[in-house]
């Protein structure tokens, strides 16, 4: 049967691979396991050795662009590959030591039962599967490869983990981990913050951070590009574009504005000393946040085209009488106190400092705390996730500081947790979950067994000649 499917496949498609199906589960980390020598190797697992060509084919297979990879050579990318390698590596060999197999029988069963390769009929269509195989530049031999390999994969994971069944205990610590109630007192830190500014202070914040505080003043000669002012008809004809073609062209060529200008007889305007305070001009708006991009650029705004050339930035700092300078000093004054007001309060709390009578000194009075209970842990009603999630993370009598969607801040306190009990309609749920949390520790053991089982090496010679070859 799998002949027949790959009938057509013995064409000029021996082209590059894809990969199907990514497991998210990786077995073995870089670690300490550098070693040098053995130049035309990468890495060694035991007795077998993954070489430099099985390096090359991998990323030829796995469509990593080659400039991408010379980016981000300081950021570990060829770590990153070869420990993605090693964990496909020693998973196969793990597969093969278990003896797990998969027959041609099953394999064709999985892939006329693939949705991508079923008709309107809900049946297994040859165009389909070919014209995925086209598409995706595959020959059928090695697509059913890499599909049988991912396959025995998740055969594995089913062999590690297969007859888990979690306790009844752990069901109900799972289900009160995440549905328990938890009652807290809050109040907003907003109610408290210190949010006058003397000028004494505003001077000094001005002298810390003067760079930081500079505004860029620009000198821009620019031009509004339509077909009207450039072919002297009002329609965007193929005559238009071969124009805006070679207004780019002469752009990559070096060309600046004023040489444009006389090419393509185009009409300028200048603006000098410019720092974005007419917020009304939508192409003042689009050169200044560009400032920082290329010195001559067009930009494509469907109705027409936008052309300028940056001459001169400035970098200036604002005079003291300047009322909007002040105000944006005044406000990040205010922000800097709340930050380290936060990050004491922060400290406090992580060394225990933090009691009931300091918690109602804060608040500023009774009055100003609220009560609220939060019935599970996907409940976001009042606090964003992340803080629901830490909540309920934590022991009663417990301090924290949690956020809302709107970003303020609170300091809360864990008043009561209650349990609740185990519903027969959402026990199915709980057992999934429970038995999920079985399967994760189950993984984490066997990770640590394989790295017993298996010797890993790489090459640091192999990895640094490797590393200057893309440099």
């Amino acid at each position: 049967m799998l002949n027949k499917l790959r009938g057509f496949s013995n064409t000029k498609l021996a082209g590059v691979l894809i990969t199907i199906i990514i497991i998210p589960f990786v077995f073995w980390g870089m670690g300490s396991v550098f070693s040098g020598g053995n130049s035309n190797n990468v890495a060694k697992i035991n007795n077998e050795t993954i070489s430099t060509q099985d390096f090359i084919n991998y990323i030829n297979e796995s469509r990593i662009d080659n400039d991408y990879i010379k980016n981000n050579i300081e950021n570990n990318i060829i770590e990153r590959i070869i420990s993605e390698m090693v964990s496909k590596k020693l998973l196969n060999m793990e597969i093969d030591d278990l003896k797990l197999t998969i027959s041609e029988k099953t394999l064709v069963k999985i892939i006329k039962k693939n949705e991508y390769f079923l008709d309107d009929q809900n049946q297994f269509s040859r165009i389909k599967y070919e014209k995925f195989l086209l598409e995706n530049n595959l020959n059928a031999p090695d697509f059913e490869f890499k599909l049988k390999l991912e396959e025995l994969k998740g055969n594995l994971f089913s062999y590690i983990s297969g007859g888990i069944k979690s306790p009844d205990f752990l069901i109900n610590k799972v289900f009160n981990d995440q549905e328990k109630n938890v009652e807290i007192d809050y109040f907003n830190l907003d109610l408290v913050y210190d949010k006058e500014t003397s000028a004494s202070e505003i001077d000094q914040f001005i002298n810390e951070n003067v760079e930081n505080l500079k505004e860029e003043f620009i000198d821009v000669s620019y031009a509004k590009i339509t077909p009207k002012n450039l072919i002297e008809i009002d329609d965007f004809n193929k005559e238009f574009f071969k124009k805006i073609d070679e207004i780019e062209n002469s752009i990559l060529n070096g060309n600046g504005i004023n040489e444009l200008k006389e090419q393509f007889n185009l009409k300028l305007n200048s603006l000098n000393n410019y720092n974005n305070d007419n917020k009304d001009n939508d192409i003042h708006n689009e050169i200044y946040s560009k400032k920082n991009g290329d010195r001559v650029q067009l930009v494509d705004k469907n109705d027409y085209y936008l052309l300028f050339e940056i001459i001169k930035i400035n970098k200036v700092l604002p005079d003291k009488s300047d009322s909007e300078f002040i105000k944006r000093v005044k406000e990040n004054l205010i922000l800097k106190k709340k930050y380290e007001y936060n990050k004491n309060l922060f400290e406090k709390i992580q060394n225990k400092k933090l009691n009931d009578s300091e918690f109602l000194k804060i608040s500023s009075g009774q009055d100003n705390i609220k009560k609220i209970t939060i019935d599970s842990i996907n409940n976001n009603k009042k606090f964003d996730n992340e803080s629901t999630k830490l909540i309920y993370s934590l022991p009663i009598n417990s301090f924290v500081l949690v956020t809302d969607a709107k970003n303020n801040i609170y300091l809360a306190k864990i008043i009561n947790i209650y349990t609740k009990s185990l519903s027969e309609d959402k026990k199915k749920e709980y057992e999934e979950k429970s038995k999920k949390k079985i399967i994760d520790e189950i993984y984490n053991s066997y990770d640590l067994s394989l790295n017993e089982k298996y010797n890993v090496k790489v090459f640091q010679k192999t990895l640094d000649r490797i590393k200057n070859n893309f440099n």
